[in-house]
């Protein structure tokens, strides 16, 4: 009775131990969440992740009826009346190319550092439509002024005069995008007559900066952007991948090619749709409009890493409460509750003092102080309460190893499950190996011992 006793209260004092880890993972959650408060911050000063859609063209057009009026006599009368219906057509470029660099700079609030980039780009267009003839000449459309316009998530991100060219001319841009009442910038155009085609190439130069992610809406008949970056790690998500890509320590450079048949940004745009700033943790993609996403990343988040490492805080605790009870059933020490739930206490603040101390220095450096303070605690005191500094010993490096591979874990994401799978089975392969002649009969008063 008195074995299974102790199996009972090692485990309820892992369950306890529960407590403290789920108060520390709430800490990281409120850290992480200052740091995306940090990200709105300076989004709210500067500039927020970008957002390029465009240019597109519109041509507003009003129709011209013929009504039935009477005039002053009772006459009944014809009268021709520029009221009619009204609406906008919208034209698509045939080609977009923009080629662009980004050059990454950081800024600080408090503790955080925010990822910001500088887009030096060059954005070339083709237009080749023709203005829709009237339906009957004598009652012709009023064609209103044309406005060819570039969408652009957060114009406060605009550096210096950004310069367009019309057919090589340069041409002034004027405030927002000239439809819908969205930020950019157009320009506006000459009225055209009705049925004549309209042949444009524009050049658009322009340096932008944004937060973190940039989105890129396809909205041409064929379109290729270009990017490329001193900076070393790139996320590309959005609704397209790079065609080609080539990811080095001196930083990227990536290349999409996206044919109108391959999307519906142009059906989604005449729908409403918008490339507005993407929201934060959503890495640059626009709401509502497929786009191609960029984001500039860390490739070792601290807060994402703590918190992933806190999720096997529990079978650290448990591990290390399993080595007590084998302590005690092997060589017959006797260990207080209390001493389980120091150094289950001790094992729970490593996590506490990895996302801290990850907030000033590098993560790899902080998990190496946190273990290292932890496992010496640990093996300073587990000599005394095993009574013997050799025992400690053993049971720190054990705890080291533990930790080590903890650390693989945590860099090596995209073979974290095969890993942790692995060192689970070598974890019970172990267990198994040190109690393979333990007599559990034996342990358990009142037990009946097995036969030789």
């Amino acid at each position: 009775m008195r074995l299974w006793l102790k199996i009972l209260m090692v485990l309820g004092m892992t369950l306890a131990i529960l407590v403290p880890l789920m108060l520390i993972r709430g800490v990281i959650h409120d850290r992480q969440a200052h740091r995306q408060e940090a990200v709105r911050s300076i989004a709210r000063s500067e500039a927020a992740a970008q957002g390029i859609a465009g240019p597109v063209l519109v041509v507003p057009w009003t129709e011209t009826i013929e009504v039935e009026e009477k005039n002053a006599n009772g006459e009944v009368v014809r009268t021709v009346r520029r009221d009619g219906e009204s609406g906008e057509w919208l034209f698509f470029p045939e080609s977009l190319e923009l080629d662009g660099t980004l050059a990454p700079y950081t800024r600080r609030l408090g503790l955080h550092e925010v990822r910001m980039y500088t887009l030096a780009g060059q954005l070339s267009a083709s237009f080749d439509i023709r203005i829709p003839r009237d339906l009957d000449p004598a009652l012709p459309r009023r064609i209103g002024q044309p406005r060819l316009g570039y969408g652009i998530a957060d114009v406060r991100g605009l550096r210096g005069a950004a310069r367009l060219q019309l057919d090589g001319i340069d041409t002034p841009l004027l405030q927002g995008q000239g439809h819908r009442d969205q930020p950019g910038v157009h320009v506006q155009l000459p009225v055209p007559v009705a049925g004549t085609r309209l042949a444009l190439a524009t050049r658009l130069e322009f340096e932008l900066a944004g937060a973190e992610a940039l989105a890129v809406a396809p909205l041409a008949e064929r379109n290729r952007v270009a990017l490329s970056s001193a900076w070393p790690h790139p996320l590309f998500n959005g609704a397209f991948l790079p065609v080609g890509r080539s990811i080095g320590a001196d930083g990227f450079k990536a290349a999409w090619e996206v044919s109108s048949l391959a999307t519906n940004a142009q059906a989604q745009y005449r729908g409403g749709a918008r490339l507005a700033p993407a929201a934060l943790g959503e890495q640059g993609v626009g709401d509502g409009l497929d786009a191609i996403g960029l984001s500039l990343v860390e490739p070792v988040d601290g807060y994402a890493q703590a918190d992933r490492a806190s999720k096997y805080g529990i079978l650290f605790v448990l591990l290390t409460f399993v080595g007590f009870f084998m302590f005690e059933l092997i060589k017959q020490l006797r260990i207080h509750p209390i001493q389980y739930g120091l150094a289950g206490l001790a094992l729970a603040i490593f996590f506490l003092l990895l996302v801290s101390l990850s907030e000033h220095v590098a993560f790899g450096w902080a998990y190496l102080v946190a273990s290292v303070a932890c496992i010496g605690l640990l093996g300073f005191y587990l000599s005394h309460v095993l009574r013997s500094r050799a025992r400690g010993a053993g049971f720190a490096m054990t705890l080291a190893t533990l930790y080590a591979a903890l650390y693989g874990l945590l860099v090596s994401e995209d073979n974290a499950l095969v890993l942790g799978a692995g060192l689970l089975f070598l974890i019970l392969a172990a267990i198994m190996m040190v109690t393979r002649k333990v007599d559990w009969y034996q342990l358990s008063p009142g037990g009946t011992p097995r036969a030789p």
